[in-house]
């Protein structure tokens, strides 16, 4: 089975990958930062291989993403497998790099990958120039599920955004970032369970939204390790919060207040997108309502530490999780849903 490292002798240097010197330095640099695995091969893997790679990379990263296929068909866990292997490594190539100029250019590498995927598909291109394991893979799920490259490319536009702007001065702005760095994801699994009307998508864009703003307040500490603040400043302000407390990790009645403001409006996003479950079929439903009681656990697990998201990271238990999805599935059966 094809490793997927590339050799010494990748094509990454070649004139017609990258032009500068600069832009190649950058590239090696880059690749040499991250897992082998993620590098661009120098020829392109089989189809099975290809889909090999995505099911081990879905299955074995640290999210629990099986438990998130228990409820879905057989039929349709090679497609998540895909796109949740895009979805990986595009962020990671732009967060766990550790420089900016060098995760934007893995980025505009890997968007040349997306575009020779799309080329391809629709005839203006060769086939050939698509290396990747996961666009590999992916091709089939775009064909099979009429998927639109800007679902994809949305993504990549908010992992640069992460490279230049640490900051959003209103709610509305942080909302505009979302739109890029979420809800395209929730797009993609309506993509691949068959739906892609405005309805169902304005619905899921409510369910992602308040995922990562969940997120957001979880991670405040480890975000500022990064150089970045996703609490709206205009919210700082009217709280009386500095940037200076969270760098200093100094918890008081203030903070307390702020993060109460932002659990609850994180809360109300939830809500906003409830209905959706009802609109999609079984199997989806089941994993919808999962990730809104993980979303609504983890803004709980605020609560109950009385808001100080700066001294700890709330976070769910393994054992935590499995509840979560055996009440999901137990809340279906009651109401005659699974079967």
């Amino acid at each position: 089975m094809t490793s997927f490292v590339p050799s010494n002798h990748s094509s990454e240097g070649s004139p017609a990958v990258a032009s500068h010197d600069c832009n190649k330095e950058l590239l090696v640099r880059g690749w040499s930062s991250l897992p082998p695995e993620y590098a661009i091969p120098s020829v392109a893997p089989s189809l099975e291989d290809a889909r090999s790679y995505c099911m081990r990379l879905a299955t074995t990263h640290y999210e629990n993403f099986s438990v998130a296929t228990w409820f879905l068909p057989k039929r349709l866990h090679q497609h998540f497998f895909n796109v949740y292997a895009y979805c990986r490594i595009s962020d990671d190539l732009g967060d766990e790099v550790g420089d900016n100029q060098v995760s934007l250019a893995l980025l505009d590498r890997w968007e040349q990958e997306l575009d020779a995927t799309y080329n391809a598909l629709d005839g203006a291109g060769d086939a050939s120039a698509v290396r990747h394991p996961v666009f590999v893979a992916l091709a089939d799920t775009i064909r099979t599920c009429a998927i639109p490259r800007h679902e994809f490319g949305d993504l990549l536009t908010a992992f640069r955004q992460d490279q230049n702007i640490t900051r959003y001065e209103t709610f509305a702005d942080l909302l505009g970032y979302c739109k890029n760095s979420a809800n395209p994801v929730g797009h993609l699994v309506l993509y691949l369970c068959g739906y892609n009307d405005d309805a169902r998508q304005q619905l899921s864009d409510y369910t992602c939204t308040a995922l990562q703003l969940a997120n957001f307040w979880q991670d405040v500490s480890v975000d500022w390790k990064k150089g970045r603040v996703y609490l709206p400043l205009e919210d700082l302000r009217r709280f009386g919060v500095s940037e200076g407390q969270i760098s200093e990790g100094r918890f008081n009645s203030q903070f307390r207040d702020l993060m109460r403001f932002e659990v609850e409006r994180a809360r109300e996003w939830f809500e906003l997108g409830l209905p959706l479950v009802k609109m999609v079929n079984r199997s989806l439903a089941l994993d919808l309502e999962l990730f809104s009681r993980g979303g609504l656990a983890i803004l709980q697990a605020i609560e109950k530490q009385d808001y100080n998201v700066l001294s700890r990271r709330p976070s769910l238990s393994k054992l935590r999780k499995i509840d979560l999805a055996f009440r999901a599935l137990a809340g279906r059966i009651a109401l005659g849903k699974v079967g």
